[in-house]
């Protein structure tokens, strides 16, 4: 009898340190680990197109860069960025710009300070922002006239899952590229 109560304390004590050790420290962890879909993605960040651009928006009567970019990650199930987008730039991983991949977060250099705009890759050399003149467009990340002179750099935040593939429109109609106003 005592075996078996020697044998099931081992056993529970087992199953909660597996438990413990295996759970996720916290809610901001947790949806990091999570795959979510680029069709998803497309579709939520999308359906804000044409949303005017407001000072510390963070909803879809007005955005602003940061404020956009949390919304559509929000809705995602994302919840763990922060405010603005230099806050972001110390979260995720580090990715180059040659490996950028769909629903990586793409920072620029827009006011002379490190970081002081952030976009949501969409793949094909695009990305989709809230632009302080245009509101939420879809942009090229290599525009040589504002840009691609800009771009600071890129990390991922949430794993997209590859079997699905935003495919970008190939004469760019729907792609602003004229230079924000400074």
């Amino acid at each position: 009898m005592d075996y078996l109560k020697l044998l099931r304390n081992t056993v529970l004590v087992l199953a909660a340190a597996f438990v413990i050790f295996f759970a996720p420290v916290n809610e901001n962890e947790a949806s990091a680990k999570t795959a979510y879909s680029i069709e998803e993605l497309k579709e939520v960040s999308s359906k804000y197109l044409g949303v005017r651009y407001s000072y510390g928006g963070t909803s879809a009567k007005g955005f602003d860069c940061s404020g956009y970019v949390r919304h559509v990650f929000k809705e995602m199930g994302i919840t763990s960025l922060k405010r603005t987008s230099s806050e972001m730039y110390n979260q995720g991983t580090k990715v180059s710009k040659e490996d950028l991949e769909p629903g990586d977060l793409v920072f620029f250099n827009t006011s002379g300070k490190r970081i002081s705009h952030v976009g949501i890759y969409i793949g094909s050399g695009k990305f989709i922002h809230a632009s302080t003149s245009k509101g939420v467009i879809k942009t090229n990340i290599n525009d040589k006239y504002y840009w691609g002179k800009k771009y600071v750099g890129a990390k991922r935040i949430a794993s997209f899952s590859k079997a699905e593939a935003i495919v970008a429109v190939a004469d760019d109609s729907d792609v602003d590229n004229t230079p924000e106003a400074e």
